[in-house]
């Protein structure tokens, strides 16, 4: 397992600099002049835009700007906003509020999906089958922007259960319909795929044979059929908890959650490269943290893997 775990750490050192790389100089070659624009419509001072550039480092090559950044990234230092903030306090602050969002999204879609998935597929071709079907089918078709709307009309401007947007990211309760809108679209995969290695595997040899030793159904369900039948799903799942992370600008807009999402769009918006650059490398490592779990997973569901 050591060997396991070491191999898929050194695979990820060369995604984490790709990916940081790409993204350095696609934010930075944008169109506009974002210093130019901190002077809105008044014409900039040219000694003020050059001293300026000078103490943010913007005077220098790209590539110096690159090798600087990169040598800063792994002290630490993520750089600093156009207004002087620290990158990394900027981060702190919104990072906590996106991570709570995205984990109660994720709870939702992990239990719902799976338990919708998991009856749909041992109730195959019947009523509860085909609503499910139908359901998940309804939720894939709705865009989430709709979908926050008409959920934030009807639970909280209607029914009066819940605030149309949240004042405190620190209160579940006011997260719970962000997170309902968040994790609906993922909801419907996961329920989906639940169903379909359900279905696949339900008839498969180790089934009869679990079957005709005479062990007890729910056993025969949890343990044999559940077990396998999650590899696919967990491979979703895996990908999706970073996707709710960084996805979740629509989300965040619409219910005024103050986050990683509600943060990026301002920094794209201001053309605050250290800004992006740094949310960008934190859910860069979300994804490869979540990748990683997603393969010891792999061994603990399928022991093939773990002895490959």
């Amino acid at each position: 397992m050591g060997r396991f775990v070491a191999r898929r750490l050194l695979q990820m050192i060369p995604v984490f600099l790709g990916t940081t790389t790409l993204i350095f100089f696609m934010v930075r070659v944008l169109p506009g002049d974002p210093v130019a624009a901190m002077w809105g419509d008044k014409a900039p001072d040219p000694a003020q835009v050059a001293a300026f550039k000078h103490r943010m480092g913007l005077d220098k090559s790209m590539i110096q700007q690159y090798v600087d950044y990169m040598a800063n990234l792994f002290t630490g230092n993520f750089g600093q906003t156009m207004a002087g903030r620290k990158v990394i306090d900027v981060i702190g602050e919104a990072l906590p509020v996106t991570v709570r969002l995205a984990l109660l999204a994720f709870a939702i879609e992990l239990v719902l999906g799976v338990a919708i998935g998991l009856i749909a597929g041992l109730k195959r071709g019947k009523s509860v089958d085909k609503g499910t079907l139908l359901f998940t089918l309804l939720l894939i078709s709705i865009p989430v922007p709709v979908l926050g709307f008409i959920f934030q009309n009807i639970f909280a401007t209607n029914l009066g259960w819940v605030t149309p947007t949240v004042q405190d990211s620190m209160n579940l309760g006011q997260l719970l319909l962000p997170a309902v809108v968040l994790g609906s679209l993922s909801l419907a995969y996961v329920a989906r795929l639940t169903r379909t290695s359900i279905v696949e595997n339900v008839k498969s040899d180790y089934m009869r044979t679990a079957v005709a030793k005479g062990l007890p159904k729910r056993k025969v369900i949890g343990t044999h059929l559940l077990r396998n039948s999650m590899i696919p799903v967990i491979t979703f799942l895996g990908t999706d908890l970073g996707a709710l992370m960084g996805g979740a600008i629509v989300t965040e807009g619409i219910f005024n959650v103050k986050g990683v999402g509600n943060a990026l769009y301002h920094a794209i918006n201001l053309k605050e490269g250290a800004t992006v650059s740094g949310f960008v490398v934190v859910l860069v490592l979300v994804f490869l943290a979540a990748s990683l779990i997603v393969d010891l997973l792999y061994a603990v569901l399928d022991p093939r893997i773990r002895y490959a």
